[in-house]
């Protein structure tokens, strides 16, 4: 939309003419006389026209600013495994930070220093690769290792690594963030022609947002829950022939730990419920009169 450059004073000028002139000065400017004689000098002069550029230009306008701001998602995953790496080093390295070194392939195709990738489930920093030796190193913050199974991996052990979305990455699985809820004990393993049953008991502060055909990641990995048992504080799920040979669940045994990640939306639902916004909703409702 445009607008008149001209000061608001200069249009109630316009607006409100002088009792000496029938014609407003602004119809006045845009159809002049052919020749006026001025009052003070006999001299003949000839008014042009302005240009409507002049009339209707923009003042250039301000940048928009939203009236909030929005905190971006620094990563976010799909937990459909990219591949298996190997750990090459789980420790402490000279300066005395907590490490861990994992050999790669596709991971480290267009890998970067400071890229998010996931590592059984948890999300973490690249803090250094050799891509001739097909390596790259992650830090581990000591909450990190208190929350996650990590702690329990050893030279030589395999986990699942998948890099953080990009704008064309097809979402093949869930929203997952990478931030590790909690651990899980797999209580049993039971094969079922080529698929896997598996049993995890984890505590109750997390089974109350596992649902039956609900997503959860397990080391990272998107599955779908196929019962709950709560009485048994347990939770099961299957894994198909072809899952089995991309993802290290199969490779542990009964007894082991496993990261767990539950559906954020079961998250924020119970959060919107406690904090009484359903109940401002309910009351904000016109009363109807009979």
């Amino acid at each position: 939309m445009t607008a008149l450059s001209t000061s608001s004073s200069s249009v109630s000028r316009f607006l409100n003419p002088s009792s000496q002139s029938k014609t407003p000065k602004f119809l006045n400017l845009l159809n002049p006389q052919p020749q006026q004689k001025s009052h003070t000098k006999n001299l003949i002069f000839t008014l042009k026209p302005p240009s409507l550029s002049i009339l209707f230009s923009t003042k250039p306008s301000k940048p928009f600013k939203p009236l909030f701001y929005s905190t971006p998602v620094r990563s976010l995953f799909t937990g459909i495994v990219e591949e298996m790496g190997e750990i090459k080093h789980l420790g402490y390295d000279k300066d005395g930070s907590f490490t861990m070194k994992i050999q790669a392939k596709t991971i480290l195709e267009d890998i970067h220093l400071g890229d998010s990738i996931s590592v059984n489930g948890t999300c973490l920093t690249v803090t250094d690769f050799a891509t001739q030796l097909a390596e790259f190193t992650i830090g581990l913050a000591p909450e990190t290792l208190r929350k996650t199974s990590l702690g329990e991996l050893q030279h030589g052990s395999s986990v699942n690594l998948e890099r953080a979305l990009s704008p064309s990455t097809r979402m093949g699985g869930h929203f997952v963030q990478g931030h590790v809820d909690g651990t899980g004990v797999i209580v049993s393993r039971e094969p079922e022609g080529d698929s896997l049953w598996v049993k995890v008991k984890t505590g109750k502060d997390l089974l109350k947002y596992i649902v039956p055909k609900g997503f959860i990641a397990v080391d990272g990995t998107s599955l779908t829950v196929v019962d709950v048992f709560d009485e048994e504080d347990c939770f099961n799920f299957m894994l198909v022939a072809y899952t089995q040979q991309k993802v290290v669940i199969p490779l542990k045994k009964v007894g082991q730990k496993v990261n767990l990640e539950v559906d954020i939306l079961g998250k924020y639902v119970e959060r919107l419920l406690s904090s009484g916004f359903v109940d401002s909703i309910r009351s904000s409702r016109p009363v109807e009169v009979h």
